[in-house]
């Protein structure tokens, strides 16, 4: 019932301009922040291992700016769910659309690390192109019935889980549907190496140079941006990766967390630092998280 109530306030709220939501959005944050005791601690955490040099002043000034950012994305996905057409179209700007124009009909993989908004991408580019993508099923089955439905509004995108495994993805990926591919999470060890995040060691999955690699697909790196104050999203497509997949798989997957780097300091707010990024330990090597 509680899942149904919020379910129903998202759809009620997204009614709203913007601007109203993201204020609403951000006072969200702030009581996340208030009671989420735990999340606290593991955003602390990660801020203390990504960015040692910083001040723990401006740590904390900066996971407070996290959770504002989370509760807007929070909101802000009634948009991506109910919004229409033409309204999807406005508030969210695509640039960079001729990267994946000129691949019109190849195999794409889009490389999409975790940053608040980026639902808002996935249902930009639904708007554009037939797409496919992998996700991971939620828990909660009616929140899980109510995202699907969320993002498979336009164009007929094909939607693979996670646990359908490598090669349903492969499929997606050759019938020439741009996939939308997000490798930056703690999966565990499974098909992970431990590649420096921020030069701490940190299990990352190597799915993005193997399914390339399988499937002779050109990736293109995708990061969504929420702009301050209301004033909408930008979803940035950016330039073939050439070289790719290498043939080294470590260095493969050191150059994507390098390029994930880069665009945290640029919006450091804006990364999921709620997520247990590095749970998973070298052998003999303690929690971070349990500290």
């Amino acid at each position: 019932m509680l899942t149904r109530f919020f379910i129903f306030l998202l759809w009620v709220l997204h009614w709203l301009p913007l601007p109203v939501l993201a204020v609403l959005g951000n006072g969200l944050g702030v009581l996340l922040y208030t009671l989420g005791r735990e999340r606290r601690r593991v955003a602390r955490t990660n801020l203390r291992l990504c960015f040692p040099d910083m001040g723990e002043a401006a740590r904390e000034k900066l996971v407070r700016a996290h959770f504002r950012a989370f509760g807007r994305s929070f909101l802000e996905r009634g948009l991506a769910w109910w919004a229409s057409e033409k309204r999807l179209r406005r508030l969210i700007r695509l640039n960079g659309v001729e990267h994946i124009q000129a691949l019109s009909g190849r195999p794409v993989i889009l490389m999409v690390p975790h940053f608040v908004a980026l639902d808002m991408g996935w249902i930009r580019l639904t708007l554009d192109f037939a797409m496919a993508g992998m996700y991971a099923n939620q828990k909660n089955p009616e929140f899980n019935e109510a995202l699907h439905k969320g993002r498979v509004r336009f164009n007929q995108p094909v939607a693979v889980s996670r646990q359908q495994g490598l090669r349903a993805s492969m499929k997606a990926i050759k019938s020439g549907r741009p996939f939308f591919y997000l490798p930056d999470m703690d999966y565990g060890p499974k098909e992970a190496l431990f590649v420096p995040f921020f030069n701490v060691p940190a299990a990352t999955i190597t799915g993005l140079s193997r399914l390339a690699g399988l499937t002779g697909a050109t990736v293109l790196p995708c990061v969504v941006r929420a702009l301050d104050g209301g004033g909408g999203y930008e979803v940035e497509i950016g330039r073939p990766w050439g070289d790719f997949p290498s043939g080294d798989l470590p260095a493969d997957t050191r150059r994507m967390n390098a390029y994930i780097e880069d665009w945290v300091k640029k919006m450091p707010e804006q990364y999921y630092w709620l997520h247990k990024r590095f749970k998973t330990r070298p052998p003999g090597e303690p929690s971070f998280y349990d500290r």
